[in-house]
């Protein structure tokens, strides 16, 4: 069987797929061959993990009234594809998954979706009728084309280049081994209303610093520099550094970083479930996105929100013009729940 997975395009969305790849990748067998289908970043999240047999990376074609470039539609036809499983949403994906011309296309109804797809389903619900969380959505979809059930249990890998890269970050931080750095990622690609501010970052890494025991790496990306030099410049101690001047930013260095941290602290963005996929402690501030939405059945993340009415908003910015959602967080709160991580870590070292 050849089984061809439409990924989605949100990095912290492909990593709550994981599950599901898994369960397709024991569909196909030892025989047969799994193809993952995604934007050309996604292959850098899974990089070093080995479900997917091959890869046909697509991206937006320069001609606006395309849905895919010529070369797009041969690889997909050239992927001779018995079953298409769509974890996107999109029309264009489904256009294409169609167009791929696999007698078998499985996906979730909506946006005329139907039309193109041999099983489509509803939207997935919640047992007490609420949203249902998008890791199970997946799992859901992935058992309805003939999966075997599997656990949430999110999973990642690191290149050998990724670990050289920070290998590179540790030296020239000085940085020590044994899990004793903690990391605070402060950004997000979805928008500013997801952010912490930056001076509550600083004053959480100068409270976690000063007990003597650990260092703080300031995490970002490329687009995040700033707000990360900012943070190390408030917090004004050697044991607090940022990724900031690499002068590359990849995804697998950030995945290298929080794969041998001792404890992540984060906004609900992609580096969130990388530290969950890794399996460290994490501690995620919740401000217009929905917990239940991502839900992780991860028992070792915190999830902190204020649960304000005009919470979850999925604005990009606050409508409202207070922040409120993430303004009246305190630092107080934020270093109570990295506390009890770490006693609980230590209390794990010392059994």
């Amino acid at each position: 069987m050849r089984v061809g997975v439409f990924l989605p395009n949100w990095v912290g969305d492909v990593v709550m797929a994981t599950p599901a790849l898994r369960a397709m990748r024991q569909l196909v067998g030892d025989g047969g061959r799994l193809i993952g289908i995604m934007r050309p970043y996604v292959a850098e999240v899974l990089a070093g993990t080995t479900w997917l047999d091959e890869q046909i990376l697509y991206d937006k074609p320069a001609n606006p009234f395309a849905v895919a470039s010529h070369d797009t539609y041969r690889s997909l036809h050239a992927a001779r594809l018995d079953r298409v499983i769509l974890l996107t949403n999109s029309i264009r994906t489904a256009w294409m998954a169609w167009r791929s011309g696999a007698p078998e296309r499985y996906g979730y109804r909506g946006q005329g979706r139907s039309v193109l797809l041999t099983h489509s389903f509803d939207q997935a619900i919640a047992h007490d009728g609420g949203a249902l969380a998008t890791i199970d959505g997946y799992r859901q979809l992935a058992e309805a084309a003939g999966c075997e059930q599997t656990s949430p249990r999110m999973e990642l890998a690191t290149t050998e280049a990724d670990e050289k890269a920070a290998d590179a970050v540790w030296n020239k931080h000085a940085l020590p081994d044994s899990q004793r750095v903690i990391v605070l990622n402060s950004g997000g690609a979805y928008g500013a209303a997801k952010q912490w501010p930056a001076e509550y970052f600083a004053e959480l890494a100068r409270r976690i610093v000063n007990t003597g025991q650990y260092y703080v790496l300031i995490n970002c990306g490329p687009a995040e520099r700033e707000i990360a030099r900012g943070i190390a410049a408030m917090a004004n101690g050697p044991r607090v550094v940022t990724l900031a001047d690499e002068q590359q930013l990849p995804v697998g260095l950030t995945k290298a970083c929080l794969r041998r941290a001792r404890l992540l602290v984060t906004t609900d963005s992609g580096p969130r479930f990388f530290g969950i996929a890794f399996g460290r402690p994490v501690v995620t501030l919740f401000g217009p996105t929905d917990p239940i939405r991502t839900e992780t059945h991860y028992e070792r993340e915190t999830c902190l929100s204020l649960a304000m009415d005009c919470q979850p908003c999925m604005a990009r910015t606050c409508p409202l013009g207070h922040h409120r959602c993430m303004r009246d967080l305190s630092v107080d709160t934020v270093y109570d729940a990295v506390s009890q991580k770490l006693r609980a870590g230590a209390a794990n070292d010392a059994a």
